[in-house]
């Protein structure tokens, strides 16, 4: 269970004001079709995050653990620091017209914009971490949905009443905080 509580609340954090959230801001936006934005989001999400959580478990597995220990901490305290910084997205960028449905946009769109990303690479660390791909994967993709639903629901409207940087701010800390843990654990 605490790894699944764990990465909830370190993606959800995670993903304020990351470039998939505002993705998924853009989507909403111009393509006005919530429900298969938010599944496209869903299947992209758990393809992503369980690609991510195996790399995470081979990690695991291949490194030995002292040095996993140091591995993980240092990345976590890496991801931290990149937390504060803001992501954008370019708003007036044209928007290529597809024969793609909104979900299948939201998909391809979704999985691409994911891959290096802060929440990957948390995921990928998480599953390196704790030995239970399920709930790392199950734990990732609900924080991805609880910060990413409310967006494409209230659109533009959430995305000004959000304070992203105190967000950034307490997610930076969650990631030092999991550096540290990491480290004292053992």
């Amino acid at each position: 269970m605490e790894a699944f509580f764990v990465s909830i609340v370190v993606v959800a954090l995670g993903e304020i004001g990351d470039k998939t959230q505002l993705l998924a801001l853009m989507l909403a936006a111009r393509l006005r079709k919530p429900v298969p934005i938010i599944l496209g989001i869903v299947v992209a999400t758990l393809f992503n995050h369980t690609l991510a959580g195996l790399l995470g478990g081979w990690v695991r597995e291949a490194v030995p653990a002292n040095v996993l220990r140091w591995l993980l901490a240092l990345s976590f305290l890496a991801v931290a620091l990149w937390a504060l910084k803001p992501d954008t997205i370019d708003d007036e960028a044209p928007v290529p017209h597809s024969h793609l449905s909104a979900f299948m946009v939201t998909v391809v769109a979704f999985f691409l914009a994911e891959i290096g990303d802060k929440t990957q690479i948390a995921t990928v660390m998480l599953a390196a971490r704790f030995d239970n791909l399920v709930a790392v994967v199950a734990g990732t993709t609900l924080g991805m949905l609880i910060a990413d639903v409310p967006v494409v629901l209230l659109g533009r409207m959430a995305a000004n009443k959000i304070p992203f940087k105190a967000v950034r701010i307490v997610a930076a800390c969650l990631f030092a905080a999991l550096a540290v843990l990491t480290l004292l654990a053992g």
